[in-house]
């Protein structure tokens, strides 16, 4: 963040600690994306390839014996919905375990990531405090030349405004 780049020692605390929120949430999210998985492959069992139904353009007949059921038309209508299964749920999961991740993991570190840092800094003392927002310096250099420069300029701005209003 620009807001940061001036308080090096700051931008690396926080850092860690959003590299180690991240990390302890890990394991959620992971637990979360695989029972994901797990709910979606739990879904093909003996039932769904019971109920496949039976082509009638070709001949084939629901109430047919289980014997006419197993021919190779038959078969390959299986692996064809199976496969459409699979591409429909993999595309699925293409689009929610993102989701899954941000919610369980990055989600839960930011809300971490807050209460950690109010905690530590409420611990921190004045002198903790300054090492914490200690600038680079010669970006604090800088910035108090700037500080002298513009009190120079208000300077100029009163004296030429006492001139223009002793007229």
């Amino acid at each position: 963040m620009q807001e940061l780049k001036r308080f090096a020692t700051l931008k690396a605390d926080i850092a860690a600690a959003a590299n180690e929120a991240l990390d302890r949430f890990h394991d959620d999210s992971k637990k979360t994306v695989l029972r994901m998985v797990d709910m979606e492959s739990s879904y093909l069992t003996v039932d769904f390839f019971r109920k496949l139904p039976q082509d009638v353009g070709k001949g084939g007949n629901p109430a047919a014996s289980t014997v006419d059921r197993y021919t190779e038309g038959h078969f390959r209508r299986i692996g064809s919905n199976v496969s459409s299964y699979v591409g429909m749920v993999s595309e699925m999961l293409r689009n929610t375990i993102p989701k899954a991740v941000v919610y369980c993991q990055v989600q839960e570190a930011k809300r971490s990531l807050l209460h950690h840092f109010y905690a530590q800094l409420g611990k921190k003392e004045g002198r903790q405090l300054a090492q914490l927002l200690d600038e680079d310096s010669v970006l604090m250099e800088r910035r108090q030349q700037c500080g002298r420069r513009l009190e120079l300029y208000k300077s100029a701005r009163d004296e030429i405004d006492s001139v223009l209003w002793a007229r």
